[in-house]
């Protein structure tokens, strides 16, 4: 604000907020939920001190700090099964997986298990932000975690997600979603059946293709309501939609009403945001891991039952007998403390 040609005018301020608030309403955001203040990132004015009303008598509003500090925290429950996002992954004395915890409490000597892969793994140490060792973590901190059990670097990968193996987090390939489209590319003026882009979930970006749509909304301007059209073939800039997605690869989520920071995502094409969405519900996509914990009637059974289901089962021929028969199928184990 504090520009030459600008100068602090409430007259520029109006007209940038007269051109904002219809984009915004547009995107999803209601007035109540958009707080507007003028300031100088050159000088700080009302970043964290009130500029003086000489330099700009009109507002009275807080500072941007100020009302950043008083916005309500995102409730995050540190009683739920752990999630935590893998954000990025190196190999530093041991597989370290950096990320955020949404839900749930990590602690040293925890077992745990890595989603989509299914590879079972132990915590071994926790650093915080502060890359100070700690014993435990709660939700919202970014913490890295040394894996035991995980020998090389390429068994996980950003994207993934570390649970408690009691309550593993859900994988799927396909799932239904609700989405507001944006502004979509000029090159691309609709999205239709088949429609590829990429798609961000948390710390999962990969391709993804509109299989089917399910249902669009456009808004009646005369009305001011949404109409409902369940057998549209196409969508444009600015309507709302149910439609179905699959992905490239399995991605580990939650619906958006259990935990909103794994069932929201975005699509994004050329660059540029088109939609926003959240996942209502999806078809389960199981994973089996070639890494079992040892001595576990679990890891037995599924060892029997990939044993007899394998189709492709590698024959041994027995010079003795002249016999026939499969070879014995052997699954990587690890021993936990």
């Amino acid at each position: 604000m504090d520009e030459p040609s600008v100068q602090w005018a409430e007259g520029r301020w109006n007209e940038i907020r007269t051109k904002l608030e219809p984009f915004l309403e547009k995107s999803g955001y209601s007035a109540k939920d958009v707080t507007y203040v003028p300031i100088s990132g050159l000088t700080g004015d009302n970043i964290d001190k009130k500029v003086d009303p000489s330099v700009c008598s009109w507002y009275k509003g807080d500072t941007l700090m100020k009302i950043l500090d008083e916005l309500p925290v995102e409730n995050r429950d540190p009683k739920g099964a752990l999630r935590m996002p893998i954000l990025e992954r190196v190999k530093e004395q041991g597989v370290v997986a950096h990320g955020k915890i949404e839900q749930g409490l990590i602690s040293i000597g925890d077992k745990v298990m890595v989603s989509p892969s299914g590879y079972p793994a132990q915590v071994g140490q926790i650093l915080d932000h502060k890359n100070e060792q700690v014993r435990f973590a709660r939700p919202g901190e970014n913490v890295q975690i040394t894996l035991i059990h995980i020998t090389d670097e390429g068994m996980i990968s950003k994207g993934d997600v570390i649970s408690c193996r009691e309550r593993v987090t859900p994988v799927t390939q396909i799932f239904e979603a609700e989405m507001d489209v944006m502004e979509l590319l000029q090159s691309k003026p609709i999205l239709s059946k088949g429609y590829g882009c990429v798609m961000h979930c948390h710390t999962f970006a990969d391709d993804i293709i509109i299989e089917s749509i399910l249902e669009v909304k456009d808004l009646n301007i005369a009305t001011g309501a949404y109409e409902l059209n369940e057998k549209a073939k196409f969508i444009k800039s600015g309507q709302q939609c149910r439609v179905r997605i699959s992905t490239r690869l399995p991605l580990a989520m939650e619906k958006f009403e259990v935990l909103p920071q794994l069932g929201r995502f975005t699509l994004r094409d050329e660059g540029r945001t088109i939609a926003v969405g959240k996942i209502l519900k999806y078809k389960p996509h199981k994973v089996q891991s070639s890494i079992q914990v040892a001595s576990t009637p679990a890891s037995q059974n599924q060892a029997q039952a990939a044993a007899t289901s394998d189709k492709c089962e590698a024959l041994v021929f027995d010079m003795e007998t002249g016999k026939e028969s499969q070879a014995a199928k052997k699954l990587d184990a690890i021993a936990e403390e």
